[in-house]
């Protein structure tokens, strides 16, 4: 996000007689007053169409507009075993009021469901569990690698996104509540493909690469880069002659989504009432969400957590104690004991307070 500061105007040829008199000053001072007035207003724009169409009974334009073009997920909790799905997050902290939210959020190659309404087919690439706090002051998105060595409910032990090859969103759910002893409050499925129109409505966003790599024709320099939509399949599909193989993809996709998140809510981005329409639209365009959460649903959660920042949320990666191979298939085994220290935390909407104790978790170091 920008510092807000105005930095200071170096007089250009033919300036000088602004600085020759009192009455120049005042008129240079009130222009460079009305100027920012005019920036701050259009900053603030977004938030007061949204106010406004609130207040004057636009909700259904707003609605139709931003939610309306989010792609609905038959009913995936349905066929879940209520009597085996663990007790709802419950703030521990002293006059904490509300209810945290928990989303189970896939990404994959499409989000497209079929026609009936059921989810897309297809093992998942990405499996991350994002927390909203009951306040909507922290959020906190924890990546569960997806060749996790995970029990899966009616098949034994495979990896954890076999279970959505299996059975869909309400199998993952199943197993990833197993595993944790989290409940999950809905599912959102993620085309990380849908996201590169995202990318190219923001003007680019910045990442961070480890080492420099080369995939679909396009080079990644060691350090920041700037990616645009065309660049985005080519930088988060890479399987191969990654340094840190399949954990490195794990960080490019909490990178990129963190790119997204900080250009999106940037004052850039809030300052360009074009350009916030066309990222809102297609951040519709790029997820489809369990039919529990209806339009309204969306724009009302949205809302409350507009006190969200860039400094408020946290990224890791599920405690892991390394990788190995069960018959031909290679796997990652999770840190069962620090594991459940997370989880707990998650439970007890406390993970965004003890972050500290999980810093060979967190993500990385992100442009600012």
């Amino acid at each position: 996000m920008g510092s807000g500061y105005e930095g200071r105007r170096t007089p250009a040829p033919g300036d000088g007689d602004l600085l020759l008199g009192h009455d120049e000053d005042e008129a240079a001072e009130a222009d460079r007053r009305r100027r920012r007035r005019r920036r701050i207003l259009t900053g603030l724009g977004a938030t007061v169409l949204v106010l406004l169409l609130l207040a004057g009974g636009g909700v259904w334009w707003l609605t139709e507009r931003y939610a309306g073009n989010v792609e609905r997920i038959g009913d995936v909790f349905a066929d879940v075993p209520e009597a085996s799905r663990p007790a709802p997050a419950s703030p521990t902290a002293a006059g904490v009021e509300g209810t945290p939210l928990t989303f189970l959020l896939v990404g994959s190659d499409t989000r497209e469901p079929t026609a009936d309404g059921e989810a897309p087919s297809g093992r998942s690439d990405a499996i991350m569990i994002a927390r909203v706090s009951a306040d909507r002051s922290s959020a906190q998105l924890v990546s569960i690698p997806r060749d996790s060595w995970v029990d899966i409910p009616g098949y034994g032990l495979d990896k954890i996104n076999a279970s959505y090859a299996y059975g869909g969103p309400t199998l993952l759910i199943q197993t990833v509540e197993q595993l944790t002893g989290v409940r999950i409050d809905h599912f959102v499925a993620i085309d990380f493909e849908g996201l590169a129109e995202v990318t190219d409505a923001l003007g680019g966003v910045e990442v961070v690469v480890a080492e420099t790599t080369t995939n679909g024709g396009y080079t990644f320099e060691a350090g920041r880069n700037r990616i645009t939509g065309e660049e985005v399949r080519w930088y988060l599909g890479q399987r191969y002659g990654l340094p840190g193989g399949d954990f490195d993809r794990v960080k490019r996709q909490q990178q990129f989504i963190k790119a997204v998140m900080d250009t999106l809510i940037s004052r850039d981005t809030f300052g360009d009432l074009g350009k916030l329409d066309a990222s809102l639209r297609a951040v519709g365009n790029s997820v489809a969400v369990d039919s529990g959460l209806g339009n309204t649903d969306v724009i009302q959660m949205a809302y409350s957590m507009r006190g969200l920042t860039q400094e408020s949320i946290d990224f890791f990666t599920a405690p892991v104690l390394g990788t190995g191979r069960e018959g031909e298939a290679s796997v990652v085994y999770l840190d069962d004991t620090t594991a459940e220290r997370m989880w707990e935390y998650l439970r007890t909407d406390s993970l965004g307070s003890n972050a500290d104790e999980f810093g060979d978790e967190a993500l990385p170091e992100t442009p600012r």
